[in-house]
């Protein structure tokens, strides 16, 4: 088996891998507590800072926290004046590694600008060896033959309207994934549900939650290439809006054991954000803004019954660039690491570090697309990749999201 890791993007060529948790009823929670604030967009990459490291303000970080959160926040230990102050761009260790309620994630206009989504490119991922899926395994089918990845034709939206891009920091600078928009069964026609990767919200045990994420649903639409997208406005690069996430579920098997290296939590390697808009959207949700959100089908037949699952996302390790959207469609094969965890789908597929987190779909139980999984690992030199099957685990994520948010 060649080597497999989580499909993130990092411009020093790494990449890193991501798991989740087993039990629905013992799902993290990210307590994410949702500011506004105003700032002129950062394009620096080296979001990571030591321990000492503090902006002044100056950049355009600091913001005012309403006061009404502020007693909220000292909860998670947040020192408020540090923040404010550009403190979120301390990864120190110590800081970081926090119980998993100590997700805080505000809004801070404009931060992510069109020139600071295009350079966005990093990736918590490192290169796994095939050792992390050998030996004692259940039911592994041979590798599947290479599916190029096809482009999807533009304008994005008129073909994939719930597909988007992850934007987000984590102590190495700015970081990518791709993600769904998913429907929410407490608001019908009103969700702000998206679904990823467990690994493109957490970095597992010896991290915390990554900061400032935002969605962009259909992010480039129309296709552009980097040097064009060098000049093009905001409202071009996200059509739809920048939405930030106000909240993030995944596993506790991923939080305490997801690792850089690894295979044993992939099979649970799945995330559900809520978000909301950076900038008023006339009261609309996401699902009305995109006109769009996928069911999620936490009952899909066993692989071998599967006839084809169709993988999108935004690859950006090379031969790709991050800017576009592309797609892969196969009959699955089914890949075990183990035993004791569930068997997770594979198909054949040339993209790379920044799809993880892009929705896998197949028909529902309907006959009506569905979301079935999620990119979650493939091999450092690309040609497959692999999701996880959803279950009870991550049903439970997904209704606990929707529970909180019900009267919203």
């Amino acid at each position: 088996m060649r080597p497999i890791r989580p499909l993130l993007t990092a411009r020093n060529g790494r990449s890193t891998r991501h798991r989740t948790s087993p039990v629905a009823a013992a799902v993290a929670l990210g307590a994410a507590l949702v500011l506004t604030a105003t700032a002129c967009g950062p394009t620096e990459d080296n979001a990571g800072g030591d321990s000492s490291s503090q902006a002044d303000g100056s950049n355009g970080d600091k913001f005012e926290i309403p006061a009404d959160l502020k007693d909220k926040l000292k909860e998670h230990g947040i020192d408020l004046d540090k923040w404010e102050a550009g403190g979120w761009k301390n990864f120190d260790k110590d800081k970081w590694l926090r119980e998993a309620g100590e997700f805080v994630n505000p809004i801070i206009e404009d931060l992510w600008d069109p020139d600071r989504m295009r350079d966005a490119d990093k990736n918590p991922d490192r290169g796994v060896d095939d050792n992390d899926i050998s030996g004692d395994q259940g039911v592994t089918d041979p590798t599947p033959e290479p599916v190029e990845a096809a482009a999807v034709k533009t304008p994005y939206h008129d073909r994939s309207p719930a597909s988007g891009k992850l934007f987000f920091d984590g102590p190495d600078g700015s970081m990518v994934c791709s993600a769904t928009v998913v429907k929410d069964p407490a608001n019908p026609g009103k969700s702000n549900m998206v679904w990823t990767a467990g690994h493109c919200v957490h970095a597992g045990a010896k991290g915390g939650w990554y900061r400032n994420m935002i969605f962009v649903p259909s992010y480039n639409n129309s296709g552009k290439s980097a040097a064009e997208l060098q000049n093009a406005p905001k409202e071009e690069v996200a059509p739809y809006g920048v939405w930030w996430g106000d909240w993030a579920q995944t596993s506790d098997q991923w939080i305490e054991r997801g690792g850089p290296t690894g295979g044993a939590g992939a099979p649970h390697d799945f995330a559900v954000m809520h978000v909301k808009p950076e900038k008023g959207s006339e009261g609309k949700s996401l699902e009305e803004t995109v006109g769009s959100a996928l069911p999620v089908d936490f009952d899909a037949p066993a692989v071998p019954q599967v006839k084809s699952l169709t993988a999108t996302g935004y690859p950006a390790a090379p031969p790709f660039d991050g800017q576009k959207l592309f797609q892969c469609a196969d009959k699955p094969g089914r890949l075990s690491l183990s035993k004791s965890e569930p068997t997770m789908y594979r198909v054949g597929c040339t993209m790379t570090g920044g799809s993880s987190g892009g929705g896998w779909v197949a028909p529902g139980q309907d006959g009506k697309p569905a979301l079935v999984s999620n990119t979650s690992i493939g091999p450092v030199t690309a040609g497959w990749l692999a999701g996880p099957r959803l279950g009870k685990e991550a049903e439970g994520i997904y209704e606990a999201v929707s529970k909180k948010f019900a009267d919203q």
